[in-house]
Parts: C-alpha cells; structure tokens; sequence
C-alpha cells in the first residue's frame, strides 16, 4: 500500500472500482467498494492522487478529493472489453500522463446557477412538446397552425369556438394542455427574471452584456458554466472549449479543416450562436457599421456568418473577463 502514488476510480450510484498504481505504473491493488466504504479506505493510503471521470456526482467528488478528466481523453486507455476494472485502470493510466488535461471543479455555486438554466431548459423542452402535441391533435380535426410558442393563441381561440365543431372531449383536453402550457410559461418566467436579476447585481455580467448579441441568459450562462477564465492562454483557447473551431483532420503537413467541432460547452455554444444569429439578421435588414460583418454577409450563407461572429464573440468575453473592461465598439473607437 505504500507504493501507491495514484488512484483511479470508477465512480456508480452505490459501488466504486479502484485501481491503485505505483509510479512505474505497476498494480498495487485492485478493489470494489460500497459508498460508504469509500471515503474510509482512502484515509489508509499515504498521499496520493486520486482521479475519476467528470461524470454524474464527479463534481462532489472533487471538491473533496479527487481530479476529474474528460471522459473522451480516458476512452483511448481502455484495454479490450469494457468493464468497470478496466475503466479504474484506464483512469489511473491517463492520469499519470504529464500532458493530460483535466477538467476544473465546479464549486456549489456554479452548480447552483447551472441548475437554474439546466431547469430552464428541460421547462422550455416541455412546453415545446406539449404545444407540439397539442398542434398534432388539433391537426386531425382540420385545426392548423403554426409551430412555436407565439402561436398558442390561436389554437385557444379554436377550442373556445363553438362553431369550430370539435368533439366536447376534445375541447375538454385541449384546455387541460392550455392550462399545462401557461404553468410552463409561468415557471419559465420565474426563471428567467431570478436570472436577469442576478444579472444586474454582478459587475463582470454586467461587463458581458455590453457585447451585441450577449443578454443577461447567456452572460449568467457564461458565469455558470464556464471555469476561471485564468485557465485559458488566450480567446481561441476559450473558443476551442467552446467547440467553436473547426474540426482538424490534417496529416503530412496538409491542414484540412472541416465543421465546427462542437465537443466543447454546448450551453454556451448554442446561447452565443442564438445571439450571433439575431445580431446577423438584424445586420441584414437594417444595416451594419462593421465591415467585417458586411464583406461576409456579401458573399457567405447567414448560418455560416453566425457560427463565425459567435466565435468571435467568444474571443470577445475572453479579452473582456481578462482585462476587466466594458465592449467598445470598434466602428465609433475608429471615429
């Protein structure tokens, strides 16, 4: 036991697989235990280090002992079939490699805020479905109408109208999916004015907002999810994390670049890409001041335009998180 220099552990709901490894990387020990025998044996062991896949409950576990690797950079260390054995051994294996990247804690605050967009959005998903469903069965009446949000209302109008000649049942159901919708909205609402206002009361939010096409969701978004903005070198290290760069697939000295990777935060991705896609579409039929923005909506396709701005606004909340300073726009700095 006292040759162990790292651990790798195999987190589950109720049993842990380890695997302790020696410097030279031979086996120390290999051993199932329950939760509550966990904790116990790792208080046995000299000081080591302790390594576990950034999965469900890993947050927890490395606030208290252990570092955290992206399950993606474990896979490669896997021998043959997969078990939890294996698993424990490839985590301690890739730990103890001097270039291995891993991932940065998240304390209970940061979990907190995730968990309010994280809500948000499975609300959001819902009322999608319901309003969804709600369309499908209107439509076999002959009842059609748009999809979205915006357009609830006329399918209320229809079930209220009594010379629209729906079936009473029908009417009766349609209300209840109304009345489960409107809770939706409700609940979302609640959400989002908890997130703008805690948005007003933070300076470096606040900061972020300053930038087009960045509102309080995605700047509180940013907060949540995103790790210390220290640990990136510089913006297109945080717009790699992001998945924002395009996906490498080059060999002999021949760079070839294809789709944007999307391996990164995809919470923040998609809430950049939201905000590019409204800033380009209002650059469209109004007008820009960036020559940038123009010479690419001249010649490329919206969606394209879009995913590059919002690279750029990635590059854009590095450099203003590193040097604490309000967006200035570089149209009315040439002026």
């Amino acid at each position: 036991m006292r040759e162990v220099t790292i651990i790798g552990v195999d987190l589950a709901k109720r049993s842990f697989q380890l695997h302790g490894a020696a410097a030279d990387g031979s086996v120390v020990f290999r051993k199932k235990l329950s939760r509550s025998q966990f904790l116990a044996f790792l208080t046995q062991p000299p000081i080591c280090i302790v390594a576990m896949e950034a999965c469900a409950t890993s947050h927890y576990w490395g606030r208290q002992i252990a570092k955290l690797i992206p399950p993606i950079y474990v896979k490669p260390f896997v021998k043959r079939q997969k078990n939890d054995a294996a698993d424990a051994e490839a985590i301690a294996e890739a730990a103890s490699r001097p270039t291995m990247r891993f991932v940065a804690v998240k304390s209970e605050v940061q979990q907190a805020q995730s968990m309010v967009f994280r809500t948000r959005d499975l609300l959001v998903r819902q009322r999608t479905q319901t309003i969804n469903a709600l369309r499908g069965h209107l439509a076999e009446y002959g009842v059609i109408a748009p999809q979205g949000a915006a357009y609830v209302d006329r399918l209320a109008e229809v079930i209220d109208d009594l010379n629209a000649h729906l079936p009473e049942p029908v009417r009766e159901l349609g209300r209840m999916y109304l009345q489960q919708i409107a809770d939706y909205e409700a609940k979302i609402e609640t959400l989002e004015r908890d997130i703008r206002a805690r948005a007003k009361q933070d300076e470096e939010v606040r900061r972020l907002m300053t930038v087009p096409g960045i509102g309080p969701i995605c700047a509180m978004a940013i907060r949540a999810f995103a790790p210390p903005i220290e640990a990136f070198k510089n913006g297109r290290d945080f717009a790699a994390w992001l998945g924002m760069v395009p996906r490498q697939n080059s060999t002999g000295g021949k760079q070839k670049l294809g789709k944007t990777s999307k391996m990164g935060q995809r919470d923040i991705r998609r809430l950049l890409i939201i905000g590019a896609t409204s800033a380009v579409k209002a650059a469209a039929r109004k007008g820009t001041r960036s020559i940038w923005l123009a010479r690419m909506l001249a010649c490329k396709p919206r969606i394209l335009v879009a995913t590059a701005l919002a690279n750029k606004m990635a590059r854009m909340v590095w450099a203003l998180m590193t040097k604490k300073e309000n967006y200035r726009d570089p149209a009315e700095a040439a002026a």
